[in-house]
């Protein structure tokens, strides 16, 4: 293992840093694989590395958190303003900033390309490294590569990174066909490993928090795939390609903001069934005066001492038996509701708050803090980004400058069926399913659960809110006799 001192790493110019998008044609290219193989191989040659992933996604931030051994860090071109985006990137930026992207170089939402990869690129300059599935390609290379070029003329596809290769005569060929043809280097060429592969599920690669019960399984795959990359690519000439000044980071004007109190406590479920969280969210309610305070859903039998509950998404429905079999926890989250704990939970926290959620022809029991019941289906009731409008109805104190829209997202294959009609919500669903197609963000006790994914960016704090919410509750000081005899 190579020092920081080893010769085989490349000097940075003073005051300049690597920054790149691992970008590709067309998704299910093998990006993710690559990227997570070049932030742990780069690491490991004594590198600081932080990687980024652009949209919304929790799955493959997860896996590069691990092999950078950083938090990622999210930048969305259509949930975030464009000078968020540059000052999150400057503000989180290391030695080596890897970029994941998503779907291929060009694809993305609107028609003239403004929320694409190619526009994040541009926007943060960053040279593209294109990941091709190149199973099956020989000259008809050329064409592809240079097409991405014309396209668009002021993006910097830097190098290649040639995957699933059929052996030594394919990448022979293929890189006497790039050399002849275009003038991009071949920065890496990746034979075909099943080893290498990552199981899938719907929402994407398996989350490494469920690659099995001890953390020794996923690093024991991050160490596998980043010895094939750092085998089958230049790491020394991947950097060269990717040097780059620092980025002018714009002024931001002052946000309004809650005052921050005395601090809280507030219990997050960290577990193989929850662990969909942006490392955004979680400084924000850190910086908003909150101490999270992990907890299982799988293993513990109690809440720890704390003022309020958040459990994000996940896959609770691949865990049922397990959050079925630990009746404890369950009664006491429910027991924690009906008492005014103020509790936020999303997605997969609210499937969990349900009766009980139907999954492969069997009914699970869950916390039945919500009056509902979970259905699984084999399609996706609510795909892809939100628009909500906050009703007059929500719990949490507002800001002096409240959003008219609030943007976010939202993957869900399950439905909550069998709600009362006099179910109270907090937002109209403008685009999106939400819970019902038309309202999300079930309001119970001093519970907020929905379908949407927030994100505390923009003019939405919903971290901030909530916190204040658990203050303010505090404030309220609410003897526990009390709330057990209201819950009656």
């Amino acid at each position: 293992m190579t020092n920081r001192m080893s010769p085989l790493r490349v000097p940075l110019i003073e005051s300049a840093m690597n920054r790149m998008l691992i970008s590709a044609a067309h998704k299910s290219s093998g990006k993710t694989m690559v990227s997570i193989g070049l932030c742990a191989a780069l690491k490991k040659r004594g590198h600081i590395v932080q990687p980024f992933k652009k949209g919304p996604d929790y799955i493959d931030p997860m896996w590069l958190s691990q092999a950078a051994g950083r938090p990622c860090r999210n930048l969305d071109l259509y949930l975030m303003e464009r000078d968020d985006i540059v000052s999150t990137f400057a503000r989180h930026s290391a030695e080596v900033n890897l970029v994941e992207g998503n779907k291929g170089l060009y694809d993305g939402l609107a028609l003239d390309g403004s929320n694409s990869n190619a526009a994040l690129a541009k926007l943060l300059d960053l040279p593209v490294f294109l990941v091709i599935d190149a199973r099956g390609m020989t000259r008809g290379i050329a064409p592809l590569i240079l097409g991405y070029q014309a396209f668009d003329r002021d993006i910097n596809i830097a190098g290649v990174i040639l995957n699933n290769l059929g052996g030594s005569r394919h990448e022979a060929k293929l890189r006497a066909v790039i050399e002849h043809y275009t003038d991009v280097p071949v920065v890496g060429a990746i034979s075909h490993d099943e080893r290498l592969s990552i199981v899938e599920r719907h929402l994407g690669l398996m989350p490494c928090n469920e690659s099995g019960n001890e953390s020794h399984v996923v690093t024991a795959k991050i160490k596998q795939i980043a010895a094939a990359i750092a085998e089958q690519v230049d790491l020394d000439k991947l950097l060269t390609l990717s040097q780059k000044a620092p980025l002018d980071v714009p002024h931001k004007a002052k946000v309004s903001r809650f005052p921050c109190g005395d601090k809280v406590r507030i219990a997050i479920a960290r577990d193989r069934a929850f662990g969909f969280y942006y490392a955004d969210d979680l400084d924000a309610l850190q910086a908003a005066g909150a101490e999270l305070v992990p907890f299982d859903t799988l293993r513990d039998a109690h809440l720890p001492q704390v003022d309020g509950l958040y459990i994000g998404g996940g896959f609770p429905e691949t865990c049922a038996a397990e959050l079925e079999a630990n009746t404890a926890l369950r009664t006491e989250i429910k027991q924690a509701i009906e008492g005014g704990m103020p509790t936020y939970a999303e997605c997969g926290g609210l499937m969990y708050l349900s009766r009980g959620i139907t999954y492969q022809g069997r009914c699970y029991r869950m916390v039945g803090a919500i009056p509902g019941d979970v259905q699984m289906h084999d399609k996706p009731i609510g795909r892809g980004y939100v628009h909500l409008k906050e009703d007059d109805e929500h719990p949490w104190p507002r800001p002096d400058m409240p959003a008219k829209q609030i943007k976010a997202h939202e993957f869900h294959y399950s439905s909550l069926v069998n709600l009362p009609p006099d179910t109270r919500y907090a937002y109209h669903v403008e685009r999106g399913y939400g819970i019902d197609g038309e309202s999300d963000g079930l309001i119970l006790h001093n519970l907020l659960a929905s379908y949407t994914h927030l994100r505390t960016i923009g003019s939405c704090y919903w971290a901030t809110r909530f916190v204040a919410f658990v203050q303010q509750h505090i404030d309220k000081k609410i003897e526990p006799i009390l709330l057990s005899e209201r819950a009656i």
